[in-house]
């Protein structure tokens, strides 16, 4: 009896439980609700506050995003900072006049270079304004430092540091891990600089690799360092010698080098903000974050006919319409729509991809060139647009790209594993085949490729290559032979591809938009229109639960080395012949 008094007793309890947690959930989502209808007002005398500290800058997020504000998001915090998002909220905070400077924390932002560029050019433009930026943080990396170096105002915390001894790129190889385990790659490959398979099969880069990644490297932190010194005012000389030395070793040393204003705690810096806005010593400073200040921005001609579309393609290149990457049966049936819309007049590709399968590349390729035939249509490189990225941007009317966006790689390769020895010597375990051709069990990974496989891979390899370069050829208007001179799968900065014809312009987002107004001549009487259409604040919270929980909580964990899970995860889409990055880069 007392064990049935048990069950009965959990029984009850989670019954009690079940009731309370569908009615706090309910709650909560009443209370958002309510409070996403009320209307944002920015009180005079007000701070516009980034937080950009620990977060991941991606390309858009949706634009009613709900702030949780004293609530606690009981779905954990969202590590992603729209970039689209963020500048609508700084020019907004530019020519709002109850806005009167931006406190900014950048320090452990997870962003590529070029993002930070374009972000960091609107806080430039905000600077025209007259309006103070300041800055602080406990510890700034790289990319924070960089972006925070615009400010009127550096301060760090006293036990800080600033890590400013240039960039570097670690490649990571698990050939030694197959090896172990009994899997053994299969490469097909063209072009000398395409190493995306090297991890694979080698134990460290490859000549040609460290070659390549050297010579990018090196244009992408030149033009870092040189734009911080000059918005530090410091010689060029100078700078590069702090850098490249990494004499900035302690906190006091930012100090002594004019990287940082002064070593101060954060309460110092509010008693700083105060006396700007002029403020008591016991005042609340008044703040608004990015995604409330963007929702009272209004809209750029709203009722003009002349419709540009942006559409934003960000992630790796797979087939099939899933969300979070690009997939070629939705983005396909975006630029088609985009296409056959009266009202859209000219059509701009935003482009963050570092590539994936060739067929699909190949299908979203198909629907640019057709694109391409009925309106404008402009290339908008970010943070990195190779290989397959390349692929979908060859036909455009303009590429443009940042200085330091990465590009390029335009190569291909196959990948198969075969896992015979793992089976069979590790695992035990045998198999057997009846065929009725001579190939009906085409590329069995429980045993090795014949020579005609071989033969058959590396022949549609070849293949695909020479269409990918003729893809190229056709929509840069080069000759094949000019082409190929570039390609050989090796990696270009934006600067670097300007010089050799694979871009037109250097510049973000805006220049794009502002070069397809041109094409339709409507000088500043167009409105700009975004898809895929983001789901609203609900469907996004909804979308919190699975994957997105594990995902948000291994971010928080593992910080900038989040994308080593995700490298393994992706190996599943390798699947098929690859037009992808010689290498996941993290330039840190």
């Amino acid at each position: 009896m007392k064990f049935l008094g048990n069950v009965l007793a959990v029984i009850v309890g989670l019954f009690i439980f079940t009731i309370l947690s569908t009615l706090v959930f309910f709650g909560i989502i009443g209370m958002i609700a309510a409070s996403s209808d009320k209307e944002v007002k920015v009180k005079e005398n007000t701070v516009l506050h980034l937080n950009l500290n620990g977060r991941f800058l991606v390309e858009r997020t949706s634009e009613d995003d709900f702030n949780f504000g004293s609530f606690a998001n009981p779905f954990g915090r969202d590590m992603s900072a729209g970039l689209i998002n963020l500048k609508k909220a700084i020019s907004e905070a530019k020519t709002n006049d109850n806005v009167k400077g931006i406190y900014l924390n950048t320090g452990l932002i997870m962003a590529g270079q070029a993002g930070l560029l374009e972000l960091r050019e609107a806080l430039i433009d905000f600077k025209e304004s007259g309006k103070f930026i300041v800055t602080y943080d406990e510890a700034y990396s790289e990319g924070g430092y960089y972006l925070a170096s615009v400010a009127d105002e550096i301060y760090l915390n006293p036990l800080g540091a600033i890590d400013f001894n240039g960039f570097s790129s670690e490649s990571v190889f698990i050939t030694g891990l197959f090896d172990k385990v009994g899997i053994k790659p299969e490469v097909f490959r063209v072009g000398e600089f395409k190493s995306a398979v090297e991890p694979f099969i080698l134990t460290k880069m490859s000549e040609e690799n460290r070659l390549q990644t050297q010579y990018f490297l090196d244009d992408i932190n030149n033009l870092a360092v040189a734009q911080i010194a000059d918005s530090r005012g410091i010689p060029l000389d100078s700078l590069k010698r702090i850098n490249y030395e990494m004499l900035v070793r302690k906190a006091q040393d930012a100090v002594t080098y004019k990287l940082a204003h002064a070593l101060v705690y954060e309460d110092e810096v509010h008693a700083k903000l105060r006396e700007k806005l002029g403020l008591e010593e016991d005042d609340e400073i008044s703040t608004i974050n990015a995604t409330n200040l963007a929702s009272v921005a209004k809209s750029k001609n709203v009722t003009s006919k002349n419709r540009i579309a942006v559409i934003i393609a960000e992630g790796e290149i797979v087939g099939g319409s899933a969300d979070g990457v690009i997939s070629s049966e939705k983005f396909a049936k975006e630029i088609r729509k985009a296409r056959k819309d009266e009202n859209i007049k000219a059509i701009v590709l935003r482009v963050n991809s570092p590539g994936g399968s060739i067929v699909a590349s190949d299908v979203i390729w198909r629907e640019m060139t057709e694109a391409k035939k009925a309106k404008p249509l402009i290339v908008s490189m970010g943070e990195v647009a190779a290989s397959g990225g390349y692929y979908i941007s060859a036909p455009a009317d303009t590429i443009v790209a940042q200085p330091n966006t990465i590009t390029g790689s335009i190569g291909i390769f196959g990948l198969w594993f075969n896992v015979k020895e793992l089976l069979n010597n590790k695992l035990g375990i045998t198999t057997d085949v009846v065929s009725t051709g001579q190939l009906s069990d085409f590329m069995n990974p429980t045993r090795d490729l014949t020579q005609v496989e071989r033969t058959i891979i590396q022949s549609s390899i070849e293949d695909g290559y020479e269409t990918f370069i003729s893809r190229v050829a056709e929509g840069r208007g080069m000759h094949v032979d000019s082409v190929k001179k570039v390609a050989s799968g090796r990696v270009w900065t934006g600067t670097q591809a300007k010089e050799r014809g694979l871009v037109d312009v250097l510049g973000g987002l805006d220049t794009a938009i502002e070069i397809a107004a041109g094409k339709i001549d409507a000088g500043d009487d167009y409105r700009v229109v975004y898809y895929p259409t983001k789901k609203p604040w609900f469907e996004e919270l909804m979308s919190t639960f699975g994957d997105k929980v594990e995902a948000r909580i291994l971010q928080a964990q593992l910080g900038e080395n989040y994308y080593l899970i995700e490298k393994v995860k992706n190996l599943q889409n390798y699947h098929g012949i690859q037009v992808r990055m010689p290498q996941d880069l993290v330039i840190k």
